[in-house]
């Protein structure tokens, strides 16, 4: 990163989310609310869940992507283009739906997965792309090491490390663990949108030194400058997530798993649901 007109990030806004029971098997707390397209872009919505087997059955997408991250449990992927696999604590499922797809997560038997999922907005271009599945294990992505900390990257760079990983929409995704006292900046562009989710622990985040704990979204607030900075200090061990993107600035048009630009193409994709089309 240049040295010269390098912002240091704010947070605009914290929240805690609220976990709420959906069934017996179902708990769920939503940390990004749908419906905010311009304020979260070019993310939709982040869910938190616990969960059992049998929860979500075989269910569609398109015009989107989402980013799957296990913190307990053990999670089975299966779809309609015979594709499978399983995810483990600390690992990231990154599916693209792109123009459609039929899929299903389902916990191993006897256990409750603890997850959390992204939804990423694809633009116009890209949203009738082919689907496409990278399963990134914490094992094999590229971590960054800090004095007393470290953060693995599944997603963009962080301080010259950078992921495999491959985005129709730039995004940084890093899965950040300090100890008491660690510091850690994170480099982002200063057009990029973003926010911190706080799994344990306490800290002081951004410019202003906000204090966020377990269980709160750090909002970031915007740069003004090409490049930017969120600094990130442990008050006691520390567990937090980093997501940020660029925005799309595009019209989204949503119903329930289909994301696109125009009514007409929500439409569509029903349409080419309910007609099998999802399995050319």
């Amino acid at each position: 990163m240049s040295e010269q007109a390098v912002a240091q990030r704010r947070i605009e806004r914290i929240w805690t989310p609220e976990a709420r029971r959906q069934s017996p098997i179902h708990t769920a707390a939503m940390l990004l609310e749908p419906g905010h397209w311009d304020r979260f872009d070019p993310f939709l919505l982040l869910a938190e869940d616990w969960f059992q087997s049998g929860t979500f059955d075989l269910h569609p997408h398109r015009g989107i992507e989402t980013v799957t991250y296990v913190i307990e449990g053990h999670l089975r992927h299966y779809d309609n283009k015979n594709g499978s696999g399983e995810l483990g604590p600390g690992d990231v499922q990154w599916m693209t739906a792109g123009r459609g797809v039929i899929h299903q997560e389902d916990p191993a038997p006897g256990e409750t997965v603890h997850s959390l999922q992204l939804w990423v907005n694809l633009p116009r271009s890209h949203k009738m792309t082919a689907p496409r599945y990278q399963n990134l294990l914490a094992k094999d992505m590229p971590v960054r090491r800090v004095e007393g900390g470290w953060g693995r990257v599944f997603s963009g760079r962080s301080g010259g490390i950078e992921a495999p990983t491959k985005n129709h929409v730039p995004v940084t995704m890093v899965d950040i663990h300090l100890d008491a006292g660690a510091r850690f900046v994170q480099d982002l562009p200063g057009a990029y949108n973003g926010f911190l989710y706080i799994l344990e622990g306490r800290g002081r985040f951004g410019a202003d030194a906000q204090t966020g704990e377990r269980g709160q979204v750090l909002w970031l607030g915007p740069a003004d400058a090409p490049e930017s900075e969120i600094a990130i200090e442990a008050m006691e061990p520390l567990h937090v997530l980093l997501y940020a993107g660029q925005p799309l600035r595009e019209p989204v048009a949503a119903y329930g798993p289909f994301v696109m630009n125009t009514r007409a193409e929500i439409l569509q994709a029903i349409d080419d649901y309910q007609n099998g089309r999802f399995a050319d």
